[in-house]
């Protein structure tokens, strides 16, 4: 007779129990050195930017060079006076000008000279937006045929062409902390002298122009503060901040008179020689007491394209509202 070798029941439970433990313990041991790395990598970095901002910003160029490039007429035209992605444009150069299939442009439309009381610098350069990106498809003797492959805006006849830019999104921390009071750099500083769309109050995303460029060390990628000196910039102003006396009879009722001290008043500068008429301490006056304060800081921001005497920047984070003439400073 053969004998099987069968473990008994208790045995058996007592290795699966064990076995379990032991598989928990491998699991937790690599969820734990998972967590680890993960917190020694630091914060999670992404893309500052979309397309949309990259190609679709805008720059203020100091001196634009001759061009002769422009859209003039579409497929379409007899239908449409604007043009968008998956139009076909037609252009003023061809063969001739030594164009070539293939070749990608970017639409842009020159608005014109622009300076800002904001900023020091004079004339900053001619704002330009860009509108589109398109491929030449079909090239003729003197014109050629172009399919928009990304648009901004609407393309209108006239709108000029320059060889479409390569650009890069900046690559920045997504968890970083924000310091909202941080100390200055010290490094270049400047003014916020325009947002895309003539926005007044952009936030998070949107683009704006800086009076900082290649003349001043700024490159692509840098980051910038976005502050207010404190005590400054104020939307609404008043000659007198206090209006209510400190004191008065009028406070208190004619019946249960507990004291005639208004609760809206500052307090007297010294109660214990002057009494409740005395000279109040003013907000005027402890302003112009006080020692330094830190700076208001509202939001950062990164450069895409740095011109001569400009570059272009993308809001990356806020604390607050962000307004025209907000002054930056490189971190």
């Amino acid at each position: 007779m053969r004998i099987r070798n069968i473990l008994p029941l208790p045995i058996f439970v007592l290795l699966f129990i064990s076995m379990t433990a032991l598989a928990q313990t491998t699991t937790n041991r690599s969820d734990q050195s998972n967590v680890t790395a993960t917190a020694q990598a630091g914060p999670v970095v992404a893309p500052v930017a979309r397309d949309s901002e990259l190609y679709c910003a805008g720059f203020i160029e100091y001196a634009p060079a001759p061009n002769y490039l422009q859209v003039v007429g579409g497929e379409q035209e007899q239908e449409q006076r604007t043009y968008s992605e998956g139009d076909y444009v037609f252009i003023n150069a061809g063969a001739n000008q030594s164009v070539r299939a293939g070749t990608e442009y970017s639409v842009v439309r020159p608005r014109g000279q622009f300076s800002s009381p904001w900023s020091q610098k004079g004339k900053l350069g001619v704002y330009t937006q860009e509108i589109a990106r398109l491929r030449v498809t079909n090239v003729k003797a003197e014109t050629s045929v172009a399919l928009v492959t990304q648009s901004c805006d609407q393309i209108l006849l006239g709108d000029l062409l320059r060889t479409a830019p390569q650009r890069v999104a900046p690559i920045a921390p997504t968890s970083a902390v924000f310091d909202r009071f941080a100390e200055p750099s010290g490094k270049q500083r400047g003014r916020i002298v325009l947002a895309r769309d003539g926005r007044e109050a952009p936030s998070v995303s949107e683009v704006v122009y800086i009076d900082l460029g290649r003349e001043d060390n700024v490159r692509e990628g840098d980051r910038l503060t976005i502050y207010r000196p404190a005590g400054t910039g104020n939307i609404t102003r008043f000659r007198d901040e206090e209006v209510t006396p400190a004191a008065s009879y009028g406070f208190e009722s004619e019946r249960f008179r507990g004291g005639r001290f208004s609760n809206k008043a500052p307090r007297v500068q010294d109660p214990t020689r002057n009494g409740s008429h005395g000279p109040i301490e003013t907000t005027p006056k402890v302003l112009r007491k006080r020692p330094p304060v830190p700076r208001k800081v509202v939001g950062e921001m990164v450069l895409l394209n740095v011109q001569q005497r400009t570059a272009t920047a993308v809001i990356t984070r806020v604390a607050q509202e962000v307004h025209t003439g907000d002054f930056v400073e490189v971190q």
